[in-house]
C-alpha cells in the first residue's frame, strides 16, 4: 500500500487531498497545529497528530517509507501579511524548510509543495509558469522563497519535487469565520447572518475561483505522474474570470439575498487583475475544469448553511497598525 504524508491535514486543502488519497487506497498520515484548521476536517482513516511543521523531529516517524509528501500547511494570508509579515514568514518559509529537510532525511519519493498565485504579483495576466515571479506582498514573497528552498534542498540532496500553484480555491470545509481571507466564504457567512458583504475598493478586482475537486484532481496527477518532476504548474481554471462585485452579485442571486454591498477602502498590495493560465496543466496533467463557479458557490452555500453561520474570529496579531491597515480588522467590524 502506498504511503502519503500531508501537512495542514485539518485545513481546507489538506483535508481534501488526504481524503482523496485515502479513497484511492493510500495509507495517509498528517499533521496540523490547528491554528487555522479543525479536527472535524480530518478524514476518517487518516492518522492525525497535532504537531507543528516547525518541530520537524516530532514527526520524523510519520515520514518513514513515505512515497508522497503534500505540503499544504501555511499561514495563507495574502492581505494580512502586509501587516503581520513575521507570522506569515515563520509559518510559510520556515515551516516549508523544516518539512523539506525532514522529507530529505527520510528519503521520501516525491515532495509536492503547494504554492500560491501571489508569487506572480502584478505581472500581466493571465499568469504563466514561465514568468519570473514578482510578488508584491510578504505572503507572495514567502511562497516564492519557499519554492526556491524546496528546489535547492531537493536538487542538492536528491529526491523529486513539484511546485503546485493553486489559486482562489473555494468549497466545503473552507473556514468561513476567518475575517482575513476567503472572500467567498466571508460573503456567504455574512449574508446568511442577514449582513451585507464587505467589498474592498470598488469591487473591480478580477479573479478566477477554483472549486476544490478540480484542484484535487490536479494534485493527484502531480503526485503520481513521473514526467512532471521539478515542474511548476498552475492548477485551477482560467475560465469564468469574475470581479469581486460580480462575485457578491452571484452569491446574492443564489441566496435570493437583497444586495447592497458595504464598500470600504482598498487593501494595500491588492492586485487588480490576477488570473492564471491553465494551459500547462491541460498539457501535462490532462486538466479539465469540471465545476462552474455557480455550482461551486452553491455547494459552499449549502455547506456553510448546514454548519451554521458564525461570528468572525479575530485571533491573529496585527504587528503593524497604520492609517492603511483595514478598519475591518482594526475595529473588528467584519
Amino acid at each position: 500500500m502506498p504511503r502519503a504524508f500531508v501537512t495542514g491535514v485539518a485545513g481546507f486543502l489538506g483535508s481534501h487531498i488526504s481524503e482523496h488519497l485515502r479513497d484511492l487506497g493510500w495509507d495517509v498520515a498528517g499533521i496540523d497545529n490547528l491554528g487555522g484548521g479543525s479536527l472535524s476536517n480530518v478524514p476518517d482513516g487518516v492518522q492525525f497528530e497535532p504537531l507543528d511543521c516547525l518541530v520537524s523531529d516530532a514527526y520524523d516517524h510519520l515520514l518513514c517509507d513515505v512515497d508522497l509528501v503534500v505540503h499544504c500547511a501555511a499561514s495563507a494570508y495574502d492581505g494580512l501579511s502586509v501587516f503581520s509579515p513575521g507570522l506569515v514568514y515563520r509559518d510559510t518559509v520556515q515551516a516549508t524548510v523544516e518539512v523539506a529537510v525532514a522529507a530529505v532525511r527520510a528519503g521520501v519519493g516525491r515532495f509536492v509543495h503547494c504554492s500560491s498565485m501571489s508569487r506572480y504579483g502584478a505581472l500581466p495576466a493571465p499568469f504563466t509558469e514561465d514568468m519570473t515571479p514578482a510578488p508584491v506582498t510578504p505572503y507572495g514573497l514567502a511562497k516564492h522563497a519557499s519554492e526556491q528552498f524546496v528546489a535547492n534542498i531537493f536538487t542538492r540532496h536528491g529526491g523529486e519535487y513539484v511546485i503546485a500553484v493553486p489559486h482562489n480555491i473555494i468549497g466545503p470545509r473552507q473556514r468561513f469565520d476567518d475575517p482575513y481571507r476567503n472572500v467567498a466564504a466571508i460573503m456567504i457567512n455574512r449574508m446568511l447572518r442577514g449582513m451585507q458583504p464587505v467589498i474592498y475598493g470598488d469591487g473591480s478586482n478580477v479573479r478566477c475561483f477554483s472549486f476544490i475537486t478540480d484542484v484535487i484532481s490536479c494534485l493527484e496527477a502531480i503526485g503520481l505522474l513521473p514526467h512532471v518532476a521539478r515542474e511548476t504548474i498552475n492548477i485551477g481554471p482560467d475560465e469564468q474570470p469574475i470581479t469581486i462585485l460580480q462575485l457578491a452579485e452571484t452569491i446574492a442571486g443564489l441566496m435570493d439575498f437583497q444586495l447592497d454591498p458595504k464598500f470600504v477602502a482598498p487593501r494595500p498590495g491588492e492586485v487588480a487583475l490576477a488570473t492564471c493560465s491553465s494551459d500547462k496543466a491541460r498539457r501535462l496533467l490532462g486538466y479539465k475544469t469540471m465545476t462552474t463557479i455557480e455550482d461551486g458557490l452553491h455547494a459552499m452555500i449549502d455547506w456553510i448553511a448546514a454548519a451554521g453561520p458564525r461570528e468572525f474570529v479575530y485571533n491573529l496579531p496585527l504587528d503593524i497598525v497604520t492609517e492603511h491597515t483595514p478598519t475591518t480588522w482594526v475595529d473588528r467590524i467584519m
